[in-house]
């Protein structure tokens, strides 16, 4: 089973293990072999890996752009090199920065490649492409199937 996810990069660090919790348990349902396809953001993207990761399974990684590692804050980066490093890398995009256009078109790419979109979102309307409730929209008008995870825990730092 080929599994993306899109969701919120705030995440507040103490609702972590019970979005991690809420992530394993979709992905215990689907059975094995699992995949799961992620571009490696900070937050939900990065919860996902590992709960993937935990369950055995294998995580591809789709990269928006050449900088994509060098935008990210100093804090951000030893677990994203630790996520990497334990996962393919399938596709790096030609974009020579990241940026909302980046950002879209690996999502397009994750999308066209997944069964099921797992969604971290609190349900707040899209405030722009790229970001967690475009995927959605995308995901529904494609015809890709979504799981909402938003446990009561679940805060996104403001």
């Amino acid at each position: 089973m080929r599994v993306g996810i899109t969701g919120h990069t705030n995440l507040v660090p103490e609702c972590v293990p019970a979005v991690r919790a809420a992530i394993t348990e979709v992905l215990e349902r689907l059975g094995q072999p699992l995949v799961g396809v992620t571009c490696l953001a900070p937050g939900a993207d990065q919860v996902f890996a590992r709960a993937v990761l935990g369950l055995g399974g294998q995580v591809e990684v789709v990269l928006p752009a050449l900088d994509y590692r060098d935008k990210l804050k100093p804090h951000q980066v030893a677990e994203y090199d630790e996520l990497r490093a334990a996962a393919t890398v399938v596709s790096v995009l030609p974009h020579m920065s990241s940026g909302r256009l980046a950002y879209v078109a690996a999502n397009e790419r994750m999308l066209a490649s997944v069964e099921l979109l797992v969604a971290v979102w609190d349900g707040v309307p899209a405030q722009g492409k790229g970001g967690t409730a475009d995927v959605v929209e995308q995901a529904r008008a494609s015809g890709v199937p979504i799981e909402v995870v938003w446990p009561p825990e679940a805060r996104r730092k403001s």
